[in-house]
């Protein structure tokens, strides 16, 4: 009798293991379910936020939508704090992140790309009027300069000690619209950032601010970002944007929120 019981318990204790590991194989990966997780910094306007209704909306995020949809998935989209994005996708909690993404090495010690689709760069942004006459990085000695946490901007200057250093004060925020309502109280002179969210706030608020145009660190390129071995996903989703790109569609959706066709899709990885 104690071995039969002994055997008993050992086949509950082996399958109950065996039922936790494909439990968990099926958090890692949507090539289990037919749902795609994504994250994103929700005040990245006009890349993917939320409007005055509180819905998620964006250039990106209709990119999204509608290439999941060729994939005949759905789509669910995530917030997350943008200076935690290594922990998000290396825990299974998003499968890839769609919100105006860099490619840089940084990012390829967790991740892989898609192709990338379309070029960014970081400048200066300061209120309208210009009054600390800020017209190039050597005019930040001395200045409160912020940027976002966990943005391209911030490694650049993390990396230029120097430039750091010269800095009266050298803040970071993790809201985007949190730091473009503290420039506006002047509660520091000078904001580095995308310009393309630099373009769209001033868009929506003509008269606020001005972009100095003075590129900070390298350029960089989009893409989207995935869990460092989801080759399968990856592939998948980059067939389907292929055909996005291909019959005209991204680029309605580039001139319904830029007025311009900004899709530079490259051939390679």
């Amino acid at each position: 009798m104690k071995k039969i019981f002994f055997l008993l318990l050992m086949i509950l204790i082996v399958g109950g293991c065996g039922g936790g590991q494909e439990e968990s194989k099926d958090v890692q990966s949507t090539k289990h379910r037919n749902i795609l997780t994504i994250g994103f910094d929700e005040s990245f306007a006009p890349m993917g936020f939320r409007d005055e209704n509180g819905e998620i909306v964006g250039f990106d995020v209709d990119l999204a939508k509608e290439t999941a949809k060729r994939m005949g998935a759905e789509v669910e989209f995530r917030p997350i704090a943008w200076d935690k994005k290594e922990e998000e996708i290396t825990s299974g909690n998003i499968d890839m992140i769609w919100n105006g993404l860099d490619i840089i090495d940084d990012y390829k010690e967790f991740m892989i790309f898609s192709k990338p689709y379309m070029d960014n760069r970081q400048i200066l942004l300061v209120n309208a009027g210009n009054i600390h006459r800020i017209y190039s990085l050597s005019d930040l000695e001395g200045k409160v300069v912020a940027t976002q946490a966990g943005s391209n901007a911030e490694a650049f200057i993390n990396e230029h000690e120097d430039l750091k250093k010269s800095s009266a004060v050298f803040r970071t925020y993790h809201d985007l619209q949190e730091g473009f309502e503290t420039l506006r109280k002047e509660h520091f002179y000078v904001l580095i950032i995308d310009e393309i969210a630099a373009h769209y706030e001033m868009n929506k608020h003509p008269g606020d601010f001005e972009i100095i145009e003075a590129t900070v660190g390298p350029t960089t390129e989009f893409g989207i970002g995935f869990r460092k071995n989801d080759t399968e996903l990856r592939d998948k989703v980059q067939k389907a944007f292929d055909s996005v790109v291909a019959d005209g569609t991204a680029k309605q959706i580039s001139m319904k929120w830029f007025q311009s066709d900004l899709i530079k899709l490259k051939k390679h990885y």
